[in-house]
């Protein structure tokens, strides 16, 4: 049910939008812009805080405080190319993604806002669409998109859409999640298959005479996390790894807390389709963007726990124990491959793949 600004309840707002692509005029400020904002945007997220259609969201203090004793906040910007890809599109990469950093340091998600960056002529269907798959992955998840803003740019300006999502969450007490926290003999566990969100989105471009049957990972990772933290609070580290992947997430680990990583390649867990796809390109999968991918650091004593709770969960029933922490040498992580070598894993400089989330 919606709240009007008076507080009296009021029906959602019935189809005003007639144009079949967006205008300068939706985003003017005006009736054009109001009618884009009523019947795609406030339709679809309907909720309570939403419908005073304020400057702001208004959420009471005492609802935060009930779940936990400190604010997780958080904000990404979703320039995906193509909006549209196998296993999701930029709608659901927004919402999840947003989730996923809430939830890395032990919130629980509550609110999202939703600013998009519309180019002109895009067609309003394709708008419709995305906004559905934020609704929908939005109601999934358990949160409320609760305020947002509206801009449009001239034809040329950006690429299609753009979208931000900031993120509100309550870290329970007792909840201590930092980089800071791994120490030597600490173990490294993942919840599954590395690069598939990274492969598909460079499959679906149709620049590569290359066919996959490759979908992305795209999933809100918070339940497992909860998940995770009911069977072992005292985990020392999380982070989910888009972004420059696996590896990049491990050297800033390794960096933050002083000490070493060393991963087994032969326990890391990659699609043959996806190795196949780095071996033509010259890629690396430990680099490839991921969005529904948790890597957990608990102590050497936690790990077989942590390790069953994560495989009875649907979004970790292939996690696997894929390294440890070392003393020296601090600060670089290692790969053990299979050939019985080591090579060190470095960050990587400039990127693989451009505009992946």
């Amino acid at each position: 049910m919606n709240i009007s600004p008076n507080n009296k309840t009021r029906n959602p707002p019935k189809s005003k939008l007639r144009d079949t692509h967006i205008t300068l005029a939706h985003g003017s400020g005006g009736k054009a812009m109001r009618d884009l904002i009523e019947d795609i945007f406030v339709s679809s997220f309907d909720n309570q805080i939403l419908a005073q259609l304020e400057d702001q969201a208004s959420v009471k203090l005492a609802n935060l405080t009930a779940q936990g004793d400190r604010l997780a906040f958080t904000t990404d910007s979703y320039v995906v190319d193509p909006l549209f890809f196998p296993g999701g599109d930029i709608g659901e990469l927004a919402v999840n993604g947003t989730i996923n950093d809430l939830a890395v340091s032990g919130a629980k998600p509550l609110y999202l806002s939703c600013s998009v960056i519309l180019e002109e002529g895009l067609p309003v269907e394709t708008l419709r669409r995305v906004v559905g798959s934020m609704k929908l992955a939005a109601q999934t998840a358990g949160v409320q998109i609760v305020t947002g803003d509206t801009k449009v740019v001239h034809r040329g300006a950006a690429d299609k859409l753009f979208i931000n999502t900031t993120g509100i969450g309550v870290i329970p007490e007792g909840i201590n999640i930092s980089a800071h926290n791994i120490q030597v003999g600490d173990v490294v566990i993942i919840n599954g298959e590395l690069g598939n969100h990274g492969t598909a989105i460079l499959i679906a471009r149709g620049e590569l005479a290359l066919e996959t049957h490759i979908e992305s990972d795209c999933q809100p990772l918070h339940s497992l996390v909860e998940t995770i933290l009911n069977v072992c609070p005292e985990v020392h580290a999380m982070r989910d790894a888009t972004r420059g992947g696996l590896a990049t997430v491990l050297n800033e680990f390794s960096l933050s807390s002083h000490v070493g990583i060393r991963l087994h390649e032969a326990s890391i867990p990659i699609r043959e389709e996806v190795q196949g796809v780095c071996e033509i390109l010259g890629l690396d999968p430990l680099y490839l963007a991921n969005e529904g991918k948790l890597v957990v650091v608990v102590g050497g004593n936690h790990a077989e726990t942590v390790l069953s709770a994560m495989k009875s969960h649907p979004a970790g029933k292939d996690a696997c124990i894929i390294g440890e922490v070392i003393a020296s040498p601090p600060g670089v992580v290692l790969l053990q491959t299979t050939f019985g070598t080591q090579r060190i894993v470095d960050m990587l400089v400039g990127e693989q793949l451009p505009r992946i989330c």
